[in-house]
């Protein structure tokens, strides 16, 4: 199948919609930070626990979610989990404590696990390799724009409809777009008839791990992607009105800026990597410079380096999809029986750091006294962000001088 108007209907759509909500779900945590906390009572460390959720729920569905996307019909399995989703939303909107809202947001989080995956393995059914990072970068570019809508027009919208209003809304839109996936979307059935056993496929899942391209490749790309999101759905906000002192209408706006740049970056990355591709420069290299460039623009931010704020966040947004590539240059690297496992063995690690740094964060901070404002000193969010920066910068350097085993396209249980 080519990218016509007939793949872009009955394909892109449905899956860009899901995953425009996915990303919505998880960077509108930011906007509504400040005013949950506000009514219900919370600090920094609950506010961190809570935004987690989501990613440890998240994470903890992607090995099981891997077997089924590739053992089952794709669009059945991405329809019924979003049912999850509007669960989950309806529990955040009605919660009336710290856990309740939790609850709802890893439900959430469930819920919208399989809306990347589910995207990823049909595109990998439907075409042919060189048109992956192309495409892929497509499907993310929709994710970026739910960032960017849950931004600025969210903030706008609040005084209006609420936070638990919104929920409600997005716990309705969530049951649409279930119903939308399921019959719009065309059978993407397992690639082989004969079906493979359970316990092989846990087997090859578990092999992925170990595979040289993948222990060479997941530390930068998972940090890359983990810290930005951690950042997009809750820190930055904070960052921007507890460290440079911007009003809440103005941290929205410079939200937006990054969320754009984001979406800028997940179409252009794409595309470069499509054609530096067929110059043989493999994608994977494109992805690692663009990373250190992502680290340079977020050191600038911890320094407070003195440089205009508008085209920092933009460009951090940008080059924050880098890790992002990684998806297509796994899923060039093994069996395409495999590609639904490889990219939720990727995305696993993904949330798991999320998860981690997400919480971590908010730990950290706390080590610190907060001032007379109810704010924490700068250096509280100095030193736990850049110690997340830190680990960053590890990840590049293991990618230059680790495992340089070259990858086959190959059983992953021969990988040791």
């Amino acid at each position: 199948m080519n990218l016509n108007l007939r793949f872009f209907l009955h394909v892109f759509m449905p899956f860009a919609m899901g995953y425009y909500l996915s990303y919505f779900f998880r960077v509108v945590n930011g906007v509504i930070a400040e005013p949950v906390a506000l009514e219900l009572g919370l600090g920094p460390a609950s506010l961190g626990w809570i935004g987690s959720a989501y990613f440890l729920f998240f994470a903890s569905s992607q090995l099981p979610l891997g077997v089924l996307l590739d053992r089952y019909d794709t669009r059945k399995v991405a329809s019924y989990i979003l049912i999850i989703a509007a669960i989950g939303s309806l529990t955040f909107a009605f919660a009336q404590s710290a856990l309740m809202l939790w609850l709802g947001r890893g439900l959430i989080g469930l819920g919208v696990s399989a809306c990347l995956m589910a995207a990823f393995r049909a595109y990998a059914a439907l075409l042919p390799p060189e048109r992956l990072p192309l495409v892929n970068g497509l499907q993310l570019a929709s994710g970026g724009l739910g960032a960017l809508t849950a931004t600025l027009p969210v903030e706008l919208m609040l005084p209006l409809i609420g936070w638990r209003g919104l929920f409600i809304g997005l716990a309705v839109l969530s049951l649409l777009l279930a119903v939308f996936v399921r019959f719009r979307v065309p059978p993407i059935l397992p690639t082989t008839d004969k079906p493979v056993a359970l316990s092989i496929q846990i087997k090859e899942s578990l092999a992925i791990f170990r595979h040289p391209l993948f222990l060479r490749i997941a530390p930068a790309s998972v940090i890359n992607q983990s810290l930005y999101v951690a950042l997009l759905s809750l820190w930055a906000a904070i960052w921007l009105r507890q460290v440079d002192g911007y009003s809440q209408a103005a941290t929205a706006d410079l939200l937006l800026w990054s969320a754009a740049g984001m979406v800028v970056g997940f179409l252009t990355l794409g595309w470069l990597a499509s054609r530096l591709q067929s110059l043989g420069i493999s994608t994977s290299l494109v992805s690692i410079i663009c990373m250190v460039l992502f680290l340079i623009l977020l050191v600038l931010v911890l320094v407070r380096a003195q440089v205009p704020a508008i085209p920092l966040w933009f460009l951090l947004g940008l080059f924050s999809t880098a890790g992002a590539l990684m998806y297509a240059a796994l899923s060039q690297g093994f069996p395409k029986s495999l590609s639904g496992r490889v990219n939720t063995a990727l995305n696993l690690m993904v949330f798991i750091s999320a998860f981690l740094l997400q919480w971590l964060i908010g730990v950290m901070v706390s080590f610190w006294q907060p001032l007379e404002n109810g704010f924490y000193p700068v250096q509280a969010y100095q030193v736990s962000i850049g110690i997340c920066a830190a680990v960053q910068a590890l990840a590049l350097v293991w990618y230059f001088v680790g495992h340089r085993g070259r990858a086959k396209k190959h059983d992953v249980n021969t990988a040791a």
